[in-house]
């Protein structure tokens, strides 16, 4: 399996360093909307990505071709920073900025392997 197929997940973070601990509560009140609810990139071929932040600072993801994957996640310097723990670790972290977004909300990014995308955050239910 490819480095890119591996990493496709952490795509679907904000698009998303590695610290390994969760950020202190000050720095993720523009996520709290992510909590609970699912980050979803649609890609240029239709296929879709999710990924689920949880408040402890961990995550959960799927890709576009269905491959489970997970780790934790912190806020640097007003970055959303992903690494990924499994399947196994990753070789690096990924870090994007946070767009202010509300449940139900769609942002234009880029996918870490450079594809433009279109988030949006789709409340739990």
């Amino acid at each position: 399996m490819t480095g890119s197929r591996i990493l496709c997940p952490i795509t679907a973070a904000l698009a998303i360093c590695a610290l390994g601990l969760p950020a202190a509560a000050s720095d993720v009140s523009p996520l709290k909307a992510a909590f609970g609810a699912a980050i979803v990139s649609t890609h240029p071929d239709g296929r879709t990505a999710k990924l689920w932040l949880k408040a402890d600072g961990t995550y959960a993801a799927e890709g576009r071709k269905g491959q489970k994957s997970g780790g934790v996640w912190a806020v640097k310097k007003g970055k959303l920073c992903l690494s990924q723990k499994r399947p196994y670790p990753g070789p690096f972290s990924f870090c994007k900025d946070i767009p202010p977004v509300k449940a139900g909300a769609v942002w234009s990014d880029k996918a870490f392997n450079g594809e433009p995308v279109t988030n949006r955050l789709v409340p739990a239910g």
